[in-house]
């Protein structure tokens, strides 16, 4: 996402101001869906009992109940505003492209292909932390952690069907590993925002935020190095039909480019068509599995248009003004500071499963906070982007858990049991703020 992207949603979200004086009840939807989905998961101790699609419509149904001041009719309206946000169709429409090119692909051997390939490049145990490298090192160069995700999962799957590993295990080291760019790509839309609310350079809050996440990205990588010593390949992988290898270098050479992901992802597919014809798949046999991977995600698009217009209820009825107000009313001294900031823009990301959004609501008022208790704005918009990217990364209703669970046909819980990255990005933010870290940014 550019520079302009960014300004867009800043005016959008400016605009969009709560017509209601929030209250605990203005969150309590959240807290419906957490009781029936988490909660209820936990206790029955199968994350497969209660559909999240039916845990978002019930706390939806609630949400729109417990509006104030409008009559049913406009509370429905308000709701669907918030499911036809332009922002959530747009992760719709990623979603149709995303499954009709994982199908499309997997149906002309590509995937088959890019495994091969992979196995045949790394050694094996160094497979797992290949595979984060390869997630750290796309995500950075295009800014983006759905674009990777879209990219390396489906070869991730691949990769544990063939290997052994443990699907949502290494499912998790691609988002994981999504997150590092996420957070620290000059092109990335929450380096633009976290920059631009607290008015500090890039290349400043780049180096602060470097030196913060850089310590977790390594402890990470040597966690997957030592448990990849017990991974083995099958001893014997068959030939890299090198053909179908194209479809996933066409779709990565361009990520890396910086292109648009769904231009990406449209001649990705449009790519399996054209060498998978070549190579003997029949045209309709590629119709079909595109059509079989759009209806795939269809669990998908409904989790997302609902989850979007019960957030949008949530904000309408001022649940994020009140939990902001409440966070700083008894801020003192600059840790103190420091966590009221990296707490509000993590419940704010809580409330609208989008940390771009999540860190233009809270921004303003991180930087009056800075510049109340003389912090360092570089430090503050690290905090900013680093709290708001560890929250995004571990909600099972966030855009990049969804799109991993969809195309790897998993349950999101069974993905964040085994996030490594962003929980140890989290502790080392943390810590930084306990400790002063770094020591020039963190004033007396």
């Amino acid at each position: 996402m550019n520079e302009n992207s960014v300004k867009e949603i800043m005016s959008v979200t400016t605009d969009t101001i709560p017509k209601n004086k929030g209250g605990w009840w203005a969150l309590s939807p959240l807290a419906v869906f957490l009781c029936l989905y988490l909660v209820t998961s936990l206790l029955a101790n199968d994350f497969y009992k209660v559909p999240i699609t039916v845990a978002f419509l019930a706390s939806s149904c609630y949400a729109i109940a417990i509006t104030r001041g409008l009559s049913p009719e406009q509370r429905i309206h308000q709701f669907s505003a918030g499911a036809g946000n332009k922002n959530i169709l747009l992760m719709v429409w990623i979603f149709i492209l995303a499954g009709a090119f994982a199908q499309s692909a997997k149906q002309m051997g590509a995937i088959d292909a890019t495994v091969n390939l992979t196995l045949h490049i790394l050694p094996d145990n160094l497979l797992l932390a290949g595979i984060f490298i390869a997630a750290c090192f796309i995500s950075l160069s295009i800014g983006t952690s759905v674009g990777t995700i879209v990219a390396l999962t489906p070869v991730a799957v691949g990769l544990a069907e063939k290997t052994g590993i443990d699907l949502p295990y290494m499912v998790a080291i691609v988002v994981g590993g999504s997150f590092f760019g996420d957070n620290l790509s000059f092109i990335s839309d929450t380096t633009i925002a976290s920059t631009k609310t607290q008015d500090c350079v890039m290349r400043d809050k780049f180096r602060v935020n470097s030196m913060i996440v850089v310590p977790a990205a390594l402890i990470v990588l040597g966690i997957y190095i030592f448990q990849g010593l017990s991974v083995s390949a099958p001893p014997q992988v068959q030939g890299i039909e090198w053909i179908k290898v194209i479809p996933y270098l066409v779709v990565l050479g361009m990520a890396v480019a910086g292109v648009n992901v769904m231009l990406v992802l449209l001649l990705g597919i449009l790519s399996t068509g054209i060498i998978g014809i070549y190579t003997g798949t029949a045209f309709f046999d590629w119709f079909g599995a595109m059509g079989t991977g759009i209806t795939g995600m269809g669990e998908l698009i409904i989790i997302t248009l609902l989850a979007g217009g019960m957030l949008e209820t949530i904000r309408h009825n001022g649940g994020i003004d009140f939990i902001i107000s409440r966070l700083t009313r008894h801020v003192s001294g600059k840790r103190g500071a420091e966590f009221s900031i990296a707490a509000l823009v993590s419940i704010a990301n809580l409330c609208t499963a989008n940390n771009t959004i999540a860190i233009i609501t809270t921004g303003p008022i991180a930087k009056d906070i800075a510049l109340r208790f003389h912090l360092d704005r570089r430090k503050t918009a690290s905090i900013l982007d680093t709290f708001s990217c560890l929250v995004q990364g571990i909600i099972p209703y966030g855009a990049q858990m969804l799109i991993a669970s969809g195309l790897a046909c998993i349950s999101p819980i069974s993905i964040i049991g085994n996030l490594y990255y962003p929980f140890c990005m989290g502790a080392c933010a943390t810590l930084a703020i306990l400790l002063r870290y770094p020591r020039k940014y963190s004033g007396k």
